[in-house]
């Protein structure tokens, strides 16, 4: 890669519409927060840590996952795992991020009630607005691995605080074999009756048919990973004809063996049919990638010009969930922003 194209990616305003709070927290905050709550970890010093927060496989992935969760005992650290978050985002020019919360995990291992959970978010939320000048909204997800009846309650908790400003849709995640959408139909049910959009993880580890669940039983505005659309061509038929987006997270399903490599993931096959692709880091430090190294590896292994790079982009803000003015707003911002790092670094 060319020192000005890696300068172009970092320096470009970006979007994310895929990524886990949970899943952004540093090793550095984990050790603090176990320390402090004398939360004993698999390893003795921040080497041994990060080498454990390494992708291994699944099980180890939920196991990491579990270990952070359990380090949450107080509203003020999940405040600070947001601001952290933020942080990070700002020092990738992500300009505005949706953000997938599990509160029900929180409220389960701690007793943290869903709006302390909440506010502790929104103060991060109004705090880098403020001082940062990037926005954030949050999904609220269920966790597969929950009952029905669990996922009415999170259905509820999400109706009794929806129009806040910073609640924008139900989500669904965790491990999909075992546990498909319709599974919470009822939740996803009382959502929509609400007026409150779905937004599914699906066709990550299993394959069309979850897709074709979460399109049918939630109306799911966009996919979460998606890649598995592939395998069905009246599925890519549909999702083109409808231009549902996907929000494509390449290194984490590289990680999750998904596929084989970076160079033999769908990604390029999923640009040729003509579907509507957004581009994610999923759990970033788990992941040992950020937003902005996605672009750069995808930039590298499939010789992505500033165009495509900028199409991606652009689809993640018209995708959001953002009000059409701010789209609008944001898409005009961006497009002067890119031209003007395209002068400067590309001729």
């Amino acid at each position: 890669m060319s020192i000005p194209i890696e300068n172009f990616i970092t320096q470009m305003p970006k979007v994310e519409l895929h990524v886990h709070l949970e899943g952004s927290v540093r090793p550095e905050t984990l050790i603090q927060l176990a320390a402090k709550y004398n939360v004993a970890l698999p390893a003795k010093n921040l080497d041994e840590l990060k080498d454990w927060y390494t992708f291994k496989d699944f099980d180890h992935f939920i196991e990491v996952y579990m270990a952070i969760s359990g380090c949450f005992r107080h509203a003020d650290d999940i405040e600070l795992i947001a601001r952290e978050f933020l942080i990070g985002q700002t020092k990738q020019n992500i300009k505005y991020s949706e953000v997938t919360f599990t509160p029900y995990s929180q409220f389960v291992n701690s007793g943290l009630g869903f709006h302390e959970q909440m506010d502790a978010v929104n103060r991060a939320r109004l705090w880098a607005e403020k001082e940062l000048g990037v926005q954030m909204a949050v999904i609220v997800d269920i966790p597969r691995l929950i009952s029905s009846e669990e996922g009415d309650i999170i259905a509820d908790w999400l109706i009794e605080r929806y129009g806040d400003g910073m609640l924008i849709a139900m989500g669904l995640g965790g491990p999909e074999k075992g546990h498909p959408p319709v599974k919470f139909k009822s939740a996803f049910d009382k959502v929509r009756k609400a007026g409150i959009p779905c937004i599914l993880h699906a066709g990550e580890t299993q394959g069309p048919e979850s897709i074709w669940q979460a399109l049918e039983v939630a109306d799911s505005q966009r996919i979460g990973h998606g890649v598995r659309a592939i395998e069905d061509p009246k599925l890519i038929a549909h999702l083109r004809e409808k231009q549902i987006p996907l929000e494509v997270c390449p290194t984490s399903n590289i990680c999750l063996k998904v596929y084989p490599s970076i160079l033999e993931h769908c990604l390029p096959q999923l640009l040729k049919e003509g579907l509507y692709i957004t581009i994610n880091s999923d759990d970033p430090p788990m992941f040992n990638t950020t937003l902005t190294n996605e672009f750069i590896q995808l930039e590298k292994h499939f010789g992505w010009d500033s165009d495509l790079l900028e199409k991606l982009t652009l689809n993640a803000i018209r995708a959001s969930l953002l009000t059409d003015s701010r789209k609008q707003e944001m898409l005009t911002a961006f497009q002067s922003e890119f031209a003007r790092l395209r002068s400067q670094y590309l001729g």
